[in-house]
């Protein structure tokens, strides 16, 4: 890489690790928060779903007006930064568990989606032959911002007040770290507002077996990381006790971050042999990682530790290669609305996996819950296979 644009793509990460500290915060904190406030089940599933209602809301507006295409997309990635962490900061002014919080996770996530999709657009822009590896950048700091929040939770321990505090500076952080970037010479800039470029998502076969590949992936990805904290210090409640609920952040943080550094390689390899045959293996791998751990559950901690770190290793893999493909097929001036627009309909599903997962569980328990997670990876190999016979994918 250049000198210019190694030291954007760097900022691009930097931002995005720091600034998606603010996604999970609510999902960490969560053991807490509803021991302080008594919370019930289906009050605990908004506060955890709620920035992805705000995200598909803010991902939908700007896939439609093409806030990126039309705009400085480093502005947009700054200002959503800034505005997320304040509104982040208010859970600390506002009654725990109320609707005031619920409707700051959702402010959140709105601020969110001006943040990585954007970002996408931004490094699509440094590269035709490497955007496996861009973008698998991207995703891999996003991958490790959505972590981070476990971590943070992990360190202040019973004071969930100071995680929040972290997670807001570190994305204030980010924001100003997205100053550092610059635009690259394959980035374009749309002519004016035209809501029809979104048509494409289904007139393009590339880019519509894209998105079906995407929706697949998202069934399983955010499930697994909302919850998979939840699930794990239930199941390890019996033989560590008291230390279940500090494992299981820990193993969470490492999960997620291990797929996110894992989206570094998975970008270089899908630029040599294919992105959507990448994308493919990943998802075959993550299919069966979340059968065995759902089997793991009950036997020894040891195997589901391993067995949960292996599902977190290939859930997000895949990831970056959606998007890479679909800034392939896109026309340049239109990637920014096509990716944002991709985005929001992911995020539209996760919140109905994210909002069942408690409910299943309760009633099937965490091993039948996991495995029906596993349904969303089987789809997007499908939608793979057939974007592989259309050749150059």
């Amino acid at each position: 890489m250049t000198g210019a644009k190694l030291r954007s793509v760097a900022a691009l990460a930097l931002a995005c690790v720091l600034s998606l500290s603010l996604w999970f915060v609510s999902s960490a904190i969560l053991p807490e928060i509803v021991a302080e406030a008594s919370l019930g089940p289906g009050r605990a599933a908004a506060l955890a779903s709620a920035v992805q209602i705000g995200f598909v809301l803010g991902a939908l507006a700007q896939a439609i007006h093409g806030t990126a295409d039309r705009y400085d997309p480093r502005a947009v990635l700054v200002v959503s930064a800034l505005i997320g962490a304040a509104a982040n900061l208010g859970l600390l002014v506002t009654p725990v568990g109320g609707n005031a919080q619920v409707a700051l996770r959702a402010l959140t996530g709105a601020c969110l989606a001006g943040v990585y999709p954007t970002a996408m657009k931004i490094v699509v822009g440094w590269g035709t032959r490497d955007r496996g590896l861009l973008v698998g950048v991207v995703v891999g700091a996003v991958t490790v911002g959505t972590a981070l929040p476990h971590l943070l939770a992990w360190l202040g321990g019973a004071n969930w007040r100071a995680t929040v505090v972290a997670a807001s500076a570190l994305a204030a952080l980010g924001g100003l770290a997205g100053l550092a970037a610059r635009l690259g010479p394959h980035h374009a800039r749309a002519a004016g507002f035209d809501p029809a470029a979104l048509r494409l998502a289904w007139s393009n076969r590339r880019v519509r077996r894209a998105y079906a590949g995407y929706l697949g992936h998202m069934w399983e990805l955010y499930a697994f990381w909302a919850w998979i904290g939840a699930a794990t210090a239930a199941v390890f409640a019996g033989p560590l006790g008291e230390g279940a609920v500090p494992a299981s952040r820990l193993l969470s943080f490492a999960a997620i971050a291990l797929g996110g550094v894992l989206c570094v390689p998975a970008g270089l390899l899908a630029d040599r042999v294919g992105k959507a045959r990448v994308a493919r293996w990943a998802m075959i791998a993550s299919a069966a990682a979340g059968l065995a751990t759902a089997l793991s559950l009950g036997g020894p901690v040891w195997l589901t530790v391993v067995l949960v770190l292996a599902w977190g290793a290939t859930v997000i893999p895949d990831s970056a290669q959606f998007s890479a493909l679909v800034a392939d097929a896109a026309p340049a001036d239109r990637a920014g609305s096509l990716l944002t627009f991709q985005t929001a309909l992911g995020f539209t599903l996760t919140f109905f996996t994210v909002q069942a997962v408690p409910y299943l569980a309760a009633a099937l328990g965490w091993p039948a819950t996991l495995a029906l997670m596993t349904l969303g990876p089987a789809f997007g190999i499908e939608a793979m296979r057939r974007l592989i016979r259309l050749g150059t994918a």
